[in-house]
């Protein structure tokens, strides 16, 4: 049902997504950060991470985790009339930042766009160690808490997911 705030109607999803932008903003702001916000409605990203001197665009996304793995969708739909029309998928020449407000565990997470190939449905972080203990091609939630970690030897998400080469480099939590 529509959430009735201040005699208006907003759309679950869109507060959801509202949440997700204002949680992910607020932390780069503690993290030090400036950010800017996008006029209108028809960017590829919702806020503009300042860094230095160079302007990264991030697309929020607005999630809740079964506690075990965090699921970020890298797409958005268009609708019309209620319709998907098209869908649209992130990758590095729209976006620099996938961030992602998990409620559950009420945290927001930075997926690098490299790691987006050429776009791409989903990806899993994950919060806790796979039930059969497996390492290997595992994206650890734990190393994307922040847009100060660069994974340049990060494969792409869909075509290689990552190696023990970056396994090596990620935190044993």
């Amino acid at each position: 049902r529509p959430k009735r705030d201040c005699g208006w109607v907003m759309a679950p999803l869109k507060t959801k997504g509202d949440l997700a932008e204002l949680k992910v903003a607020t932390d780069l702001l503690e993290r030090g950060y400036r950010i800017a916000l996008p006029y209108g409605e028809d960017n590829d990203f919702d806020l503009i991470l300042i860094r230095d001197e160079s302007l990264e665009r991030v697309q929020v996304k607005y999630t809740e985790s079964d506690g075990a793995v965090i699921l970020v969708r890298c797409k958005s739909a268009s609708l019309t009339n209620g319709k998907v029309r098209k869908y649209k998928r992130y990758t590095r020449e729209t976006i620099d930042w996938l961030a992602v407000y998990d409620k559950t565990s009420d945290r927001c997470y930075y997926l690098p766009a490299l790691e987006l190939g050429s776009g791409r449905d989903m990806v899993s972080l994950r919060l806790t160690p796979a039930r059969n203990n497996q390492r290997l091609r595992i994206r650890f939630a734990a190393d994307y808490v922040s847009p100060d970690i660069v994974r340049p030897e990060m494969e792409p998400a869909g075509f290689e997911p990552a190696t023990s080469s970056v396994q090596a480099t990620r935190s044993t939590n």
